[in-house]
């Protein structure tokens, strides 16, 4: 099996690049590094089954692939909103683009997609025939918009040329290999806890998020990948557990033993008020529930930063 994975060096890429080899298969991985770090991809450099390729898919790539998963995005607000136009093209062109080699080499294309697709949500839980509550002209949209584009994009390719399509709207999900400044509430948390600083809360904090543990986003991925044709999606990806951002940020103070204390400022921009995924459609065509606990989750991941920030610091 010959797979492309885009993103590959980003941090749910490097962990699809990982299991896919695992699996024995030939995975080739593209990424720009605009947020991607080759870091993540140490436990990869040794491996005949891995080849990576800085490369951006705003350009088109030429390959003959099996598989083609299209990571290549930033996913954090801070790093889409910092150049909304080059996350437009990277959704839009990027994705055209791979869909395009996709239809050349008659390869399965699995779409990662994203939660933001239904915006600030009027409705709890959200499921994948919910058309969400976005916003076209504020600072988030061009990440919101740009997924909704993507897979519009599959479903055209899809009908026009025949493409097997999968797309994966992926909830917040966590987890070793995410940087340390990537701006997400997660890791944003547990580094000011570990740096005994207080964790910034936008907000009331009492919006709520879903937090997905990165293995059980990737099996959940992979099983997607190998379901059968009919089965395109859009397909949530997450956990169904949902706490609020003060209940996430009591947790970690708990579980880093930190002095840090909850520091509360503005709320940002069309930050969505609720975020829970429905997962009926993802256990009955795929078989598939997540299975880690938040608490055990987190405590992996705060083993990692623990880790990863000592490093810096020598």
């Amino acid at each position: 099996m010959r797979v492309l994975v885009a993103g590959a060096a980003g941090f749910l890429g490097s962990h699809l690049s990982q299991s896919l080899v695992a699996r024995n298969y030939e995975v080739t991985g593209l990424d720009n590094l605009c947020t991607g770090r080759m870091q993540n991809l140490d436990a990869l450099e040794h491996s005949a089954n891995f080849k990576f390729i800085e490369y951006d898919v705003v350009e088109p790539f030429r390959g003959n692939f099996d598989w083609i998963f299209n990571l290549a995005c930033p996913a954090s607000p801070p790093r889409y909103q910092a150049d909304g136009l080059a996350t437009l093209r990277t959704c839009f062109i990027g994705t055209y683009n791979l869909l395009d080699l996709a239809r050349t080499c008659s390869a399965r294309f699995c779409q990662a997609s994203t939660s933001e697709i239904y915006g600030d949500p009027s409705t709890s839980p959200q499921s994948e025939d919910y058309h969400g509550n976005v916003n076209t002209f504020g600072p988030r949209a061009c990440y919101d918009e740009g997924k909704r584009v993507a897979e519009t994009l599959c479903f055209e390719f899809t009908h026009k040329y025949g493409v097997e399509t999968k797309i994966a709207r992926i909830f917040n999900t966590y987890g070793p290999r995410m940087s340390p400044d990537d701006g997400r509430v997660v890791s944003n948390f547990i580094v000011q806890a570990i740096n005994a600083q207080d964790l910034t809360v936008y907000g009331d904090g009492n919006q709520t998020r879903s937090f997905c543990y990165v293995a059980d986003l990737i099996d959940g991925f992979l099983k997607l990948m190998a379901s059968d044709s009919a089965v395109i999606g859009p397909m949530n990806l997450g956990n169904p557990g949902e706490f609020t951002i003060n209940d996430l940020g009591s947790m970690v103070i708990e579980m880093t033993g930190t002095r840090s204390r909850l520091a509360h400022v503005d709320a940002m921009v069309d930050d969505p008020k609720q975020r829970r995924p429905d997962l009926t459609r993802a256990k009955t065509l795929l078989g598939w529930l997540p299975t880690v606990p938040l608490r055990e989750g987190l405590a992996l991941t705060i083993a990692y930063f623990r880790n990863e920030l000592a490093i810096r610091k020598q």
